[in-house]
């Protein structure tokens, strides 16, 4: 299982039964924290609840306030279709409109709205919570589909990603003879033009893609630059937490977590990962904390709001003695956009930029 807002621990990002359009089974005890924390984390906007991350000390941040909005490409795409395409799941699908387009997942919604669609967009997955798409109707439960929202809304064309479920409702909206396109989820950095460039084709609008993609990846290219050299020759050393206090689900990424890319972009070194935690997350101990010895802590900012901000951060047993906990510091960015990997992926690159090296050129 890897967290991102599309795919989040209730079961961005579930637990499920492992089919084709479900989420992979969790496995082990950080896996059953997780699923029996699925129904709370799920009513708190798909990622958890609160969002006041300023509580977290003059070393901790808040999250970015124009994170909240898309950014549309300048020129309204005018569609080239009809267009067919092959679907992630190995279907051919022909797509004859765009008037009315269903994304079932935030990620989706966010690129969709970004091509200049966002008129044409008539419902959203619950973890699209960006301000074009916050009064559009929700058609999932939970992180579920429901089919028979979907298709009281007469969609024209439903885009869906391999983490969408459950099976069921997506036979049952491709049954109904609504085109339903599924494309491959962004696991990294290098998966953002991927991403665009295929949801750009399924909308009949591949310049419109391919200048969306290189403004993203041109921007993403100028954060890197504001990077500043360390100062001791050494890179920081950041590790990933997805905490849900009032869940009691307290986990530690590792090199599947999907946040080692955005770090090591940052100039920094995913300290999950190279502390030898090869899957997705582990249960939080002293000992696996001691052994990455994070010299800052990666979170989302409705996490470090549920367990009491960096006052009670450092109460979890291990985090007050690494590197991070000593010196009270944490990158805390807003849950809906941290790893979509899309075309806010910059504004995240850069919100941990400036929240690693405060002090600028200086470096760590």
């Amino acid at each position: 299982m890897r967290i991102t807002q599309d795919f989040a621990p209730s079961g961005p990002q579930g637990p499920g039964s492992g089919q084709a359009f479900g989420r992979r089974p969790v496995r082990g005890r950080a896996g059953a924290a997780l699923t029996a924390a699925m129904a709370l984390a799920l009513l708190l906007t798909g990622c958890g609840g609160g969002n006041d991350s300023a509580s977290a000390g003059p070393k901790g941040a808040k999250s970015s306030a124009d994170a909240d909005r898309v950014e549309p490409l300048a020129a309204a795409p005018a569609p080239k279709l009809p267009v067919t395409v092959e679907s992630a799941d190995g279907t051919k699908v022909t797509v004859d409109s765009t008037d009315r387009i269903v994304p079932l997942t935030g990620s989706l919604s966010e690129i969709v709205f970004t091509l200049g669609f966002g008129k044409q967009v008539v419902a959203r997955d619950i973890t699209a919570t960006f301000e074009q798409a916050e009064k559009l109707p929700v058609v999932t439960r939970a992180h579920d589909v429901s089919a028979e929202s979907v298709l009281s809304l007469k969609p024209t064309v439903v885009l869906a990603d391999t983490t969408t479920g459950p099976s069921e409702a997506i036979d049952q909206i491709r049954d109904a003879g609504i085109p339903l396109v599924v494309v491959e989820p962004a696991k990294e950095l290098a998966d953002v033009g991927r991403r665009i460039d295929r949801v750009a084709e399924v909308l009949g609008v591949p310049a419109a893609g391919t200048e969306l993609k290189k403004r993203t990846e041109s921007r993403i290219a100028a954060v890197q630059k504001t990077i500043p050299d360390h100062a001791d020759g050494k890179k920081p050393r950041v590790a990933f937490l997805y905490l849900r206090g009032s869940a009691s689900v307290y986990l530690l990424g590792g090199a599947e977590s999907g946040a080692s890319s955005l770090l090591e972009a940052a100039g920094a070194v995913d300290a999950g990962k190279t502390s030898g935690l090869n899957k997705d997350f582990t249960a939080i101990t002293s000992e696996a904390l001691a052994k990455a010895a994070p010299d800052a802590i990666l979170l989302m900012s409705k996490g470090l709001d549920s367990v009491g901000g960096m006052d009670g951060l450092v109460k979890i047993p291990g985090i007050a003695e690494t590197p991070a906990g000593m010196d009270r510091r944490v990158v805390s960015i807003d849950d809906g956009v941290l790893l979509n990997y899309g075309p806010r992926t910059d504004r995240v690159l850069a919100e941990i930029v400036e929240q690693l090296y405060p002090k600028g050129g200086k470096g760590q």
